[in-house]
């Protein structure tokens, strides 16, 4: 593969442990169950911290939305809130995934984090994953004082088509003008479906775990049509949006080896040039997923920069 030589030393047994998804030799089904099977297991909570499951109402008669909740047994008043949208290309993934990194931001940022089980497609597509999210989010906004949540310090997050539910939540946020977000934070987050037409596709990229054909997959489930047409609503991919202004101050990070590095960094860009504050990190020779190498020094540098960030956006006013 021309980009093997990039991918950095840590990264290496990622690859290899991890071959690019294919759902063109597994049916869908059968690649749930695989990730299932071989997912971890949420942890258990470390003593100051509870986790507990509850149900946000469906929006316009959708089913409610299971939510995992992770936050500090203390009480106290005025915590930040984090909806955390959990990874898997639109169509694998559920909230337990997300349990590690929930226990971290609860425990770390005295956060309380809530973590959204989305319906899936291609069975829920566009525009049922947002809003469940969109759920998701007014159940932590109308929880909040229960919660010892600040209304005003809501954010929202996820990783790779996470991400992209999260852009995506916070553009439709914008639009209805019901629930502030205050930070948005997006890690390798799949924007653009257009990348899977792309005239000229960079040869470095999209080679390990997302591939360009697992790219095209996830995209036409969610849409329910081909990538690519012309009437593509930002509310599925945020990428479309003509207009970013008013977002919140985000933070993104890509692999330099990820599909979605093209993608990233023209979101980033159309961010800066529309004043919204923006913190990008790209990370050399990292593949989509990187940080699943929890060992590795780009993996413990993007923590730094994350957990950075995380801090100085949710800092309570003065």
């Amino acid at each position: 593969m021309p980009s093997r030589h990039l991918v950095d030393p840590d990264l290496v047994p990622l690859i290899e442990m991890l071959p690019s998804i294919s759902f063109a030799s597994a049916p869908l089904a059968d690649v749930r169950a695989m990730m299932a099977a071989t997912a971890p297991p949420r942890p258990p909570p470390a003593p100051d911290i509870e986790v507990y499951e509850a149900n946000a109402p469906g929006r316009d008669g959708a089913p409610d939305v299971r939510l995992i909740v992770t936050a500090p047994k203390a009480t106290r008043a005025g915590r930040p809130g984090i909806l955390h949208v959990h990874g898997g290309g639109y169509v694998l993934g559920s909230a337990d995934m997300t349990g590690e990194t929930d226990a971290a931001y609860a425990r770390e940022l005295d956060a309380v984090v809530v973590s959204v089980d989305y319906r899936l497609a291609p069975e829920t597509p566009h525009p049922g994953p947002v809003e469940d999210c969109y759920a998701g989010l007014a159940w932590l906004h109308g929880e909040a004082m229960r919660q010892g949540v600040d209304p005003s310090r809501i954010a929202v997050t996820g990783e790779s088509a996470g991400g992209g539910l999260a852009a995506a939540l916070v553009l439709l946020a914008r639009e209805r003008g019901e629930i502030p977000i205050a930070f948005q934070h997006l890690v390798f987050p799949m924007l653009d479906d257009r990348t899977c037409v792309h005239p000229d596709p960079s040869p470095y990229l999209g080679q390990f775990v997302w591939n360009p054909d697992a790219n095209r997959f996830g995209w036409a489930a969610l849409l329910g049509h081909e990538p690519g047409l012309s009437d593509v609503s930002p509310f599925a991919a945020p990428a479309r949006a003509t207009d970013l202004a008013g977002l919140p101050p985000t933070f993104m990070i890509c692999g330099a080896l990820d599909l979605f590095l093209e993608e990233d960094l023209d979101y980033a860009r159309r961010l800066i040039r529309a004043g919204v504050p923006t913190e990008l990190h790209v990370y050399p020779g990292a593949p989509h997923g990187f940080m699943f190498v929890p060992d590795a020094e780009l993996t413990q540098t993007y923590v730094r920069d994350s957990m950075a960030a995380w801090a100085r956006a949710l800092t309570a006013p003065r």
